[in-house]
């Protein structure tokens, strides 16, 4: 069973343990700009917002990509990046609908979520479950596009 991560803003508190979790792990610094997933702060409502790669299933990143660096692990469902093929050409980072692949100019490649495979740093450092790890019918993509559609303006009309 393929899994995703499963993000519920309303529990974020920006503690950012998530960015240093995921930052230790994929870099072995803790530095939340190296991380794979962000924090996205609207200070004047004092909310806070975790985001990261989707894992969509029609990965336009991956389909971007013209030297095919952007694979499916067979295992955890993730579009990872072979930072051995990866050219840094950026298309990826401008295919993806999200903004959640970043160039890196440490290694002159680019980065995203590859889940850890499949235990995901993240979800384990965050100490509100702001960031579950759970089956993929319950994250993911349509559980955001059920989100934000419940969060829509209402007509006054």
């Amino acid at each position: 069973m393929l899994r995703s991560l499963q993000i519920e803003p309303e529990k974020c508190t920006g503690c950012l343990q998530c960015e240093m979790a995921c930052s230790y792990q994929a870099e072995g610094v803790f530095n939340p700009s190296k991380s794979r997933i962000k924090i996205f702060a609207f200070h004047h409502e004092g909310r806070f917002v975790p985001y990261t790669c989707t894992q969509c299933t029609e990965a336009w990143c991956m389909h971007a990509c013209p030297v095919e660096a952007i694979v499916i692990n067979q295992v955890t469902g993730a579009k990872e990046v072979v930072e051995d093929i990866c050219v840094g050409c950026k298309v990826c980072t401008i295919a993806c609908p999200f903004g959640t692949v970043n160039y890196n100019q440490d290694t002159a490649v680019v980065q995203k979520c590859d889940l850890c495979g499949g235990d995901p740093e993240c979800a384990k450092a965050c100490p509100t479950q702001a960031i579950t790890y759970v089956a993929s019918e319950q994250g993911g993509i349509n559980r955001m596009r059920a989100h934000a559609a419940e969060n829509l303006p209402q007509d006054n009309a």
